[in-house]
């Protein structure tokens, strides 16, 4: 396994590389979305990870913000991306919170809204 930083691992996984991020997930690692019951466990947050990644296949991505704020022990991930998809352009703001044991991802907590197009 390649050895990733924190930050690196949390920049794979919220840049929608998530085959990258996955050797870095702990066993039981808890994926939190606030207004949902959230995932629980390596194999539900890659089964969620891959379905996401059927879902964007010949969506045109286009990340307008990526700040990452490291903390070491815990990273933040604010985006911004427009996803251009046959049916139309969806907006996205995100902030993802990563928390980190011993190297591995213990813990995920995503805010996630759309964003409303401006109108004329």
């Amino acid at each position: 396994m390649t050895h990733h930083t924190p930050r690196e691992i949390a920049e794979c996984f919220s840049g929608h590389r998530f085959e990258e991020a996955f050797p870095h997930l702990a066993e039981d690692v808890v994926w939190q979305m606030p207004g949902s019951d959230g995932l629980r466990g390596r194999d539900e947050v890659i089964a969620a990870c891959r379905s996401t990644a059927t879902g964007l296949e010949g969506v045109r991505v286009e990340v307008e913000r990526f700040l990452v704020v490291d903390g070491g022990g815990s990273v933040a991930v604010d985006t911004l991306t427009r996803y251009h998809a046959d049916d139309g352009l969806s907006v996205v703001a995100s902030c993802d919170v990563y928390e980190f044991r011993d190297g591995a991802v213990t813990r995920i907590t995503s805010y996630t809204v759309e964003v409303p197009q401006a109108s004329g």
